[in-house]
């Protein structure tokens, strides 16, 4: 989204509008308190807003704990009593939760299902900014009012810090124009905030910014950003310390075409969100590997985790991180690159898919590629180029390699190679789980692949082993 006045722009953002109508009703916050059950503490909710309205920006905290994790109570940094009076604890981590763009000042659908997430895998404070009267209705007045949000939360950390909490201890949350927010916030405290996640960051207004106004690794001992909309709302440059780009950052799997008005304007936008709580919960363990782009990722350039800036390859949300983001700090931002499945939770096993030919041929040849298991199936391609004797994918599957029951090849040929008569290739086939290392799981072929045109020819993987007499396919590049 980098034309600010292009028409695409202003279609993008009405469409936003329509498509959240029917949050409106099924998530429309509230602002009245209500009493919690069993405690003494006053539960409120998201105040809402309106399309009418004036964009003018009123910030409320809401704190939940383990104690309170369905009750969030509003805290206040201008009173002290409302945060002594309040289950927040000093001596825990610190979370909190900046949502981005609201087209009708609804509260974000994302919200419970975050806080419960975060309070399953940690007995932490999570606060959640409420900023929805500021950024409702106008994309351009939300992106002005992020400074003086980013003052009012900064407020709210100073306070924090006399009651005792740590810098480091503090880990902020941001989708969308949210994780720009809290890379203000943490370019107030000179980088020493101890995590900032950004949840997709918003691209447009943002792509062209300097560093000092937009999310970027100084920010915070600990940076990452999850990208998944990079062609669409989503920032398309790396902004973190470690920069995760899903299914290469754009056009995610299960998500609508371009036909359909959901799928373009937000699902790819909040798969962010969804893969980041199905990590938080330790559903999936999103690993990203490595590598300059995403098109030698998918050829399966960068299937090992060794050689690069990392102890290990990084995972998204993953514990160590979480609690001691000092211990992470790495001397060179990386972007990595992971696919995932189509449906939620959205867990992907990667296979690196290796064909090898006896002799090379002229032309560059394709072949189709389906892996099978019990409850799904994935397919690729696999291309070797004229005068080179292999061909790699990497392939995403739901299901372990363990658990993979057949690979079915076809050679589709080719006009040109059906005139020369040749329509059968022979070759040896390999599938790895990644990352490739000496406990890798492996399978290939025991006998040589032979596939004729267009034919279809199904392979038991159950019974694959590691055959003998070839050169390893799985010594790397």
């Amino acid at each position: 989204m980098a034309g600010g006045g292009s028409a695409r722009g202003h279609w993008l953002q009405w469409a936003v509008r329509l498509v959240l109508i029917a949050w409106a009703v099924a998530d429309p916050g509230s602002s009245l308190p209500v009493r919690a059950q069993d405690t003494n503490l006053t539960c409120s909710d998201f105040q809402t807003s309106g399309i009418f309205q004036d964009n003018q920006l009123q910030v409320q905290f809401l704190l939940f704990t383990f104690q309170n994790r369905n009750c969030g109570q509003v805290i206040d940094w201008g009173n002290a009593e409302s945060i002594g009076d309040s289950p927040f604890n000093s001596t825990r981590d610190t979370k909190i939760l900046i949502h981005g763009f609201r087209a009708l000042g609804t509260k974000p659908s994302w919200i419970d299902d975050m806080v419960d997430a975060l309070l399953g895998a940690t007995d932490a404070n999570v606060v959640a900014v409420d900023w929805v009267s500021g950024s409702t209705a106008k994309y351009n007045q939300a992106v002005e009012n992020i400074p003086r949000l980013s003052g009012e939360v900064a407020e709210l950390i100073k306070h924090l810090l006399e009651l005792g909490v740590t810098e480091e201890s503090l880990h902020l949350i941001g989708i969308s124009l949210g994780a720009h927010a809290a890379g203000l916030v943490g370019q107030m405290f000179g980088g020493r905030i101890g995590h900032i996640t950004g949840l997709d960051p918003a691209g447009y207004k943002f792509k062209k910014a300097p560093p000092e106004e937009r999310l970027d690794p100084g920010d915070a001992m600990f940076v990452e950003a999850i990208h998944t909309d990079t062609d669409s709302f989503g920032i398309s440059i790396p902004v973190g310390h470690v920069d995760y780009f899903i299914n290469g950052g754009r056009d995610q799997p299960g998500c609508p075409s371009v036909r359909h008005l959901y799928g373009f304007v937000i699902c790819d936008h909040m798969r962010s969100v969804s893969m980041y709580i199905s990590a938080v919960r330790g559903i999936c363990s999103f690993t990203g590997f490595p590598c300059p782009t995403y098109k030698e990722f998918l050829g399966g350039q960068c299937v090992s985790c060794a050689g690069s800036s990392h102890a290990s390859c990084p995972r998204i949300a993953r514990e160590d991180i979480l609690a001691n983001p000092r211990t992470q700090i790495i001397s060179q931002e990386a972007q990595v690159f992971l696919m995932t499945t189509a449906k939620e939770p959205f867990c992907a096993h990667h296979m690196l898919l290796v064909f090898s030919l006896p002799e090379p041929r002229d032309s560059t040849l394709t072949i189709e590629i389906e892996l099978k298991s019990e409850t799904s199936s994935s397919k690729t391609k696999i291309s070797i180029a004229g005068g080179h004797l292999e061909g790699r994918a990497v392939l995403a599957h739901s299901a372990p390699l363990c658990e993979i029951q057949m690979a079915v090849l076809r050679y589709p040929g080719s006009i040109l190679s059906f005139w020369r008569g040749k329509t059968e290739i022979r070759g040896t086939f390999c599938v790895s789980e990644m990352p490739l290392g000496d406990r890798a799981e492996r399978r290939c072929l025991p006998q040589t692949v032979m596939l004729s045109g267009n034919s279809r020819h199904s392979y038991n993987l159950q019974t694959a082993g590691r055959p003998g007499g070839h050169s390893d396919p799985w010594e790397e590049n």
